[in-house]
C-alpha cells in the first residue's frame, strides 16, 4: 500500500477515533522554537552529562547517565535538572495543533517529558492527564491522573473524559514528574508484561483500535518495550510516519507489530493533516 492509500487509511481512523496518535520525542522538531529542548534519549542524555560529569560508560545512555546522577547528586538533583531541560515553553508544532483539533479522538500517548501536546489541548474542557509516577518519589503509585491545570482527581472521575493524553514516562508540566532512570524503568518493566503499570482507562481505550506513530523511533530495548506493552491487545494493524531508513531492529519490530510505515517526511504528513482537519473538502496526498 502507497502512502497516499495510507494516509486515507489513517485519516478514516482518526475521523471515527479508531486510531490512536503515539507520540514520540521526534515531534519537537516540528515547533517553532526546535532545538530548544532536547529532542531525543541521546540528546537528553548529552544535556543531563553537561551539568554533572559522568563515567564514560554512562556518557550518552539517558537511563545510565541519570541513575549516575541520582546516585550521586541525589533524586532532587536529577528531577531539578530534566525540569531544567525542558524549562523552554514550546509552542504547539501544527501536526500538535491537528490532533488536538480531532474531536472523537479517545487516547493521545506521549512517551517524552515536553509540554507541547497539553499545550495544544489547553483549550478543551473535555480532556485530561494520565502521567506515569516515579517509585522513587511516589512509591506504590503507578500513575497520577490530572486535569490539564494540574489539579489531581480520582480515577472514576478521569473516565468521563472524552479525551486522554497517556504520558508513560511523566512530563514537565503541569506537575513535574519524571520516569527517566535505570531505576524507574527496572521498576515499572518488572511490572509491565501483566500490565500493572498501565492504566485500565488506557487498556479499555486501546481496545480494537490501531496505533499511530508520530516522531517515534524504536531503537532502544525500552522504547520497542513500552510500545509494545502499550498496543497489547489492540487491533493487528498500525502505522509509522518515518521517513528514515528503519535500523535492523526497527524493521523487525515494525514487521512483528503489523506496523505499515510511512515513507512521508514527518512535515509533509503534519501539513497534509493539518489541511484535512481544518479544511471541509478532503485534501488528496501526492501518491
Amino acid at each position: 500500500m502507497n502512502d497516499a492509500k495510507l494516509c486515507a487509511a489513517i485519516l478514516a481512523g482518526l475521523d471515527r477515533g479508531g486510531v490512536i496518535p503515539y507520540l514520540g520525542p521526534g515531534l519537537l522538531d516540528l515547533c517553532p522554537e526546535a532545538g530548544a529542548v532536547p529532542a531525543s534519549p541521546k540528546a537528553l542524555a548529552d544535556f543531563l552529562g553537561s551539568k554533572v560529569t559522568v563515567p564514560g560508560r554512562a556518557r550518552g545512555n539517558l537511563s545510565a547517565s541519570a541513575q549516575y546522577i541520582e546516585n550521586f547528586k541525589h533524586r532532587k538533583t536529577l528531577a531539578e535538572l530534566m525540569a531544567q531541560a525542558f524549562a523552554p515553553r514550546l509552542t504547539p508544532s501544527a501536526l500538535h495543533r491537528a490532533l488536538a483539533a480531532l474531536p472523537r479522538l479517545p487516547l493521545i500517548v506521549q512517551l517524552w517529558y515536553d509540554d507541547a501536546m497539553r499545550a495544544a489541548l489547553a483549550g478543551r474542557a473535555d480532556a485530561g492527564l494520565i502521567q506515569g509516577a516515579s517509585q522513587a518519589e511516589q512509591f506504590g503509585t503507578w500513575v497520577n491522573y490530572l486535569t490539564l491545570a494540574g489539579a489531581p482527581v480520582e480515577a472514576n472521575a478521569a473516565a468521563a473524559w472524552p479525551l486522554i493524553l497517556y504520558q508513560p514516562w511523566g512530563a514537565v508540566a503541569p506537575n513535574r514528574n519524571f520516569l527517566v532512570s535505570d531505576s524507574d524503568f527496572v521498576e515499572v518493566l518488572t511490572e509491565i508484561d501483566i500490565q500493572t503499570p498501565i492504566p485500565g482507562l488506557v487498556q479499555e481505550r486501546r481496545r480494537e483500535r490501531s496505533f499511530l506513530f508520530l516522531g517515534c523511533r524504536f531503537t532502544s530495548q525500552t522504547e520497542r518495550i513500552f510500545a509494545h506493552q502499550i498496543i497489547k491487545r489492540s487491533a493487528a494493524t498500525h502505522y509509522a510516519v518515518l521517513a528514515e531508513e528503519p535500523s535492523r531492529n526497527e524493521a523487525r519490530f515494525l514487521a512483528q507489530h503489523g506496523i505499515a510505515r510511512l515513507t512521508l517526511p514527518l512535515a509533509d504528513f503534519a501539513a497534509w493533516l493539518q489541511d484535512q482537519v481544518t479544511t471541509a473538502a478532503p485534501v488528496p496526498l501526492r501518491a
